[in-house]
């Protein structure tokens, strides 16, 4: 007997949150290693830990905490749903750092050169953990949310929201004590190719995702066309 279309839907669904939350993961580990590397971060990183340095919060705390609040704005102000990969990237990848910072695996670099190398490595990581997670077509950040909601609101294009937002955070982050510095300039310039590099890097199993869809989407139509012909008989 053939499987129903109701294991295909739970075994689709597994596969993705699996998915998705290796790439967060990734993703978190990535964070870890530019965060201990100590040459600059990105914006939203220098915030973090500028947050973390002034309340009782972790850096991860301090990431959760900054995800409820942008979700909460693009939801309730917004209108913006999120998919379920927003609200994994929002809870998983800041318990992800914390638990990174916390094992011996990222031991803090003894020279500069050291630190660089760790930051290139984390960046690298970063784009390739970002494509990643984003092809189990679940949902992104919401980060990308707030700066999606703001251009609605403002009426401006998303490209001068998220700039915006970023400036603002960036400055908000370096007042904090947040960590500025070159990583934070190679951040800004590289993340964008990056990310686009892990997108097509993973792009066949976004394919994969989207025929396993199609799959299960087949199953339900031919379940309802058999159950009225069964009827007949």
């Amino acid at each position: 007997m053939p499987p129903s279309p109701r294991h295909h839907d739970w075994r689709t669904i597994a596969w993705r949150v699996l998915h998705v939350h290796a790439g967060l993961m990734l993703f978190g580990f990535s964070l870890a290693a530019m965060l201990r590397a100590g040459v600059g971060l990105g914006p939203w990183d220098v915030f973090h830990e500028g947050l973390a340095l002034r309340t009782p919060l972790s850096i991860g705390q301090g990431m959760i905490a900054t995800g409820i609040t942008l979700l909460a704005f693009s939801w309730g102000v917004a209108r913006i749903r999120p998919g379920f990969g927003t609200v994994m990237n929002m809870l998983v990848v800041g318990l992800w750092v914390d638990a990174f910072l916390t094992l011996p695996l990222l031991p803090a670099p003894a020279t500069w050169p050291a630190g660089a190398a760790l930051f290139g490595a984390g960046l690298l990581l970063n784009g390739a953990a970002t494509g990643f997670y984003l092809t189990a077509g679940l949902g992104a950040g919401p980060r990308d949310g707030f700066a999606l909601g703001l251009a609605r609101l403002l009426g401006t294009t998303v490209s001068r929201s998220r700039t915006l937002v970023e400036v603002c955070v960036l400055a908000l982050g370096y007042v904090l004590g947040g960590t500025v510095g070159v990583g934070t300039l190679v951040f800004a310039l590289s993340i964008g190719p990056l990310m686009q590099a892990g997108l097509r890097l993973f792009a066949p199993l976004e394919r994969a995702h989207a025929r396993a869809s199609q799959r299960r989407r087949d199953a339900r139509h031919a379940a309802t066309t058999e159950e009225p012909a069964a009827g007949k008989t």
